[in-house]
């Protein structure tokens, strides 16, 4: 089993401390790859207004921290908004795509909708907006020399369970899209989803993997205060030959006014202390899976 040389850590995981702080706390996880956070209203590790300065200032960080980037976790905007300034949007996803090839990730990841589980226009209308935005953002990605994968299950988003998502991956299929699929326990436990039949019926999809604990209804837990079986989730992606990554990705907070206020001193070191507790518990899952 090849899982354990696979886990990683999300620089959402440590959303408090600027970027350079952060990959330092997360080496010292000892974890070599990570997903670099993009989010507004999680992680602002990226800048929002991407200028060709601020893409050196993140080229220069991770070049320094010596850790590989698997991905970049990020947004551009509400992809089921039939008002959305498309031009502001093709630029911004070719300012993080210009990001994404410079530090050598594999790919871009984009959320599948607006926050809400309320379709805009309609629930087709909407899955088909997101699908043909989904579908040009590939082709942008693979001009660019990268993959688009997408969180195309997002329990607090538009596309919130797996009726929705399998609709959409449908979409996708239909239009020949490049795309691939990233995984999130927590948020197909939080939609009531069972995991392990997730995970089957997603073989050949699934590119890359977030872990995080939860509850039906909550998608936030740290590992080990939830319901997500681990070892039985790794063992379902063993067997379908899943060769990705799995990262940690456990932010303090999501989408509310502070939840990128930094921390210092004590907190620091003890936020720090709760992300090793999970990677300890996470190896010890995968461990565990190869006895079922």
């Amino acid at each position: 089993m090849s899982l354990p040389t696979r886990l990683g850590c999300s620089t959402i995981t440590f959303q408090h401390l600027p970027l350079a702080d952060a990959l330092t706390d997360i080496a010292a996880l000892g974890v070599t790859e990570i997903d670099l956070g993009a989010l507004p209203g999680v992680c602002d590790h990226v800048p929002f207004d991407l200028d060709d300065a601020a893409i050196d200032r993140v080229v220069a960080d991770l070049a320094a921290s010596g850790l590989t980037v698997r991905s970049v976790n990020s947004d551009i905007g509400d992809l089921n908004d039939p008002g959305a300034d498309e031009a502001a949007r093709a630029q911004h996803l070719d300012r993080l795509l210009r990001l994404t090839a410079a530090i050598g990730a594999r790919a871009l990841v984009l959320p599948c909708g607006a926050l809400g589980h309320e379709p805009i226009e309609g629930e087709a209308a909407d899955l088909d907006r997101v699908a043909y935005a989904l579908a040009t953002a590939a082709d942008a990605a693979h001009g660019h020399g990268v993959e688009l994968w997408i969180e195309s299950l997002h329990y607090l988003r538009f596309s919130w369970g797996r009726e929705r998502a399998d609709a959409l991956h449908a979409r996708l299929d239909a239009a020949g899209a490049r795309v691939g699929i990233v995984l999130d326990v927590a948020h197909v436990t939080a939609a009531g989803d069972d995991l392990p039949s997730t995970i089957a019926h997603w073989q050949g999809r699934i590119a890359h993997v977030h872990l995080r604990d939860a509850v039906p209804g909550d998608f936030s837990r740290r590992i080990g205060e939830g319901d997500v079986d681990f070892p039985a989730a790794f063992r379902a992606l063993d067997e379908i030959g899943f060769s990705g990554a799995c990262i940690l990705e456990q932010p303090s907070r999501a989408y509310v006014d502070d939840a990128t206020s930094a921390v210092e001193g004590d907190r620091r070191e003890e936020l720090a202390g709760i992300a090793d507790r999970s990677i300890t518990r996470l190896r010890d899952a995968m461990a565990a899976s190869a006895t079922l």
